[in-house]
């Protein structure tokens, strides 16, 4: 565990966010850093295909945001603004700069706020099933029903709701991943329902940045499961369109969780823009 220091700051809801203790995984070595930065429900284990595959050539360094995973349950900073502090908070604690920033979801929400504003701490960039819009009104009201159950009678009434989310209809419906969707699962239903809830609530009410994406200057790679329903191949090309040299990559028989869903094919990708980059 380590605790990433920052001064206090005020956020979107008035609030004052304080310094959170965040689990990190550090596989260590001398290549050059990548951070992961997991998607909402899920923890450092989002990305093991992807450290499994890289950490002979770079040092692969993942982490929990605050209220998931082993990271601190903490009272207030889920907006997507302090977690972006948060990472950057850690990058500078670990001492690691510039990092290969690799974002999933709400990952990608956080590596693009620091390509936005601490882009000195960025070597690349890279945004898995991610948007810079904010989320779609159509969503929100099922989101927040959805987050309403989860925190007073946990994961178990909605678990086979969010599945459809999280996960395309190819991982869905394959009969030889049987074993990869009941784990997948019982990781959800596991979650807190303390934390979770708060998470939740800082991705679904989080604000856009599309309109200041012209700012990043970053080399970035954009992914997007061509089966993502929770931020669909539409909004990866916008994302993409509105970066400076962004590369975009659709991934064929992947949903929202394509680092778990398409293993190979996402290691592939990653693997040929790191190399690039030096």
């Amino acid at each position: 565990m380590l605790r990433a220091p920052r001064h206090a700051r005020g956020g979107a809801d008035g609030s004052v966010h304080g310094v959170a203790t965040l689990h990190v995984e550090d596989a260590g070595g001398t290549g050059a850093p990548v951070l992961f930065s997991q998607g909402l429900l899920w923890d450092t284990r989002l990305f093991e295909p992807q450290v499994a595959a890289l950490q002979g050539r770079y040092r692969c360094i993942a982490y929990d945001h605050r209220g998931q995973g082993r990271s601190e349950v903490t009272t207030h900073g889920y907006d997507m603004d302090a977690l972006a502090d948060d990472a950057a908070a850690l990058i500078e604690r670990l001492d690691v700069a510039p990092v290969h920033f690799v974002g999933l979801s709400m990952g990608g929400f956080v590596g693009l706020r620091l390509a936005i504003r601490r882009p000195e701490l960025l070597r690349s960039l890279v945004l898995i099933d991610t948007s810079a819009e904010a989320e779609a009104r159509s969503k929100v009201p099922r989101y927040r029903l959805l987050n309403f159950i989860a925190r007073w009678f946990g994961l178990w009434p909605v678990v086979d709701r969010v599945m459809p989310i999280l996960f395309g209809p190819s991982f869905l419906g394959d009969p030889a991943r049987a074993a990869e969707r009941a784990e997948y699962r019982a990781r959800l239903l596991a979650l807190g329902r303390i934390g979770t809830p708060r998470a939740v609530r800082g991705v679904i009410e989080r604000a856009g940045v599309a309109d200041q994406l012209h700012r990043i200057r970053t080399p970035t790679l954009v992914l997007v499961g061509e089966e993502d329903v929770a931020t669909p191949p539409a909004r990866a090309e916008a994302l993409a369109d509105g970066i400076a040299g962004a590369r975009l990559v659709r991934i064929a028989g992947a949903g929202h969780t394509s680092t778990l869903e398409q293993p190979a094919v996402v290691n592939a990708a990653l693997a040929r823009f790191l190399a690039e980059q030096g």
